[in-house]
């Protein structure tokens, strides 16, 4: 089964070049993220014509995350769980960051999560040097601390899962061209990567390390000051396995390819390939 993640930087603008990648790579399952649309005008009846089923989440203008399918889905949920001590605007979080859906094959299941962190900048701290109650630096962590607590959640299922997609965060300084430069940054700074730390310590595999540990091994370049012909990318694009997952795993590659056809997200995919 390939399974890979995608943002796609709004369906609208991307929808040539997703379904280009769609028919060239024949994933089983993709995940997307910001797709930039209210459900119902995602172009649903377009990528059931290529095979797929499809499930949304979405959002006006911002945000939204969907699955495309070729194999069924079951217990389809929308929107990420709110942890038991949730404040009143973690409770009210309308984001549209988060889908999860349940893979059937023959040989068995996969739960997959896919979603899109929040960026957290600005990043903005008190006196003390705390993120500021309210702030989207602030939002981004408990964002990640209601994340591992689902991890811990699915965990104690026993199923086979994943969690993929564009975490917004670099987790380490072979993930970036240049680091220093991203060192005050929501992406990198250290509050972020011992979140995802933490997420790891659970016991998740981070696919793309688990086969390969080459420096510069990139998912995004911005569109400005010719970042992708100087290759001055980071890694921001995960895919997390649980160790049921983790012991399928055959392969994880990233599409840099795309990054130089037309009209071009700013993201790659990632995809990976396992035995199941």
């Amino acid at each position: 089964m390939k399974i890979a993640s995608f943002n796609i930087n709004g369906i609208k603008a991307r929808i040539e070049a997703l379904s280009e990648w769609l028919k060239e790579a024949e994933p089983d399952v993709v995940v997307l993220q910001e797709i930039k649309s209210i459900d119902e005008n995602f172009p649903k009846s377009h990528f059931e014509d290529l095979g797929y089923i499809v499930e949304t989440h979405g959002q006006k203008s911002f945000n939204g995350v969907a699955i495309l399918s070729r194999l069924p889905l079951e217990d389809v949920s929308r929107g990420l769980p709110n942890p038991e001590n949730a404040g009143r605007d973690e409770a009210d979080d309308i984001e549209a960051r988060y889908i999860e859906a349940t893979v059937c094959t023959d040989k068995g299941s996969l739960r997959i999560g896919g979603l899109y962190l929040p960026n957290g900048n600005p990043v903005d701290l008190d006196q003390n040097g705390k993120p500021i109650v309210g702030s989207k630096y602030d939002y981004k962590l408990k964002w990640m601390a209601r994340l591992h607590q689902h991890a811990q959640a699915l965990l104690t299922e026993e199923q086979p899962f994943i969690l993929a997609g564009d975490y917004n965060l670099i987790p380490q300084e072979e993930d970036a061209k240049h680091p220093e430069k991203w060192s005050d940054d929501a992406l990198f700074r250290m509050e972020s990567r011992e979140a995802y730390r933490k997420l790891l310590s659970l016991g998740l595999t981070d696919a793309l390390r688990a086969r390969n540990a080459e420096p510069e091994t990139f998912t995004f370049w911005d569109y400005q000051r010719g970042a992708f012909d100087k290759n001055n990318g980071i890694r921001i694009d995960h895919v997390l396995m649980s160790p049921q997952a983790a012991d399928l795993l055959l392969d994880c590659q990233i599409d840099v390819y795309t990054r130089a056809k037309a009209k071009p997200s700013d993201h790659v995919p990632i995809w990976i390939q396992i035995d199941l």
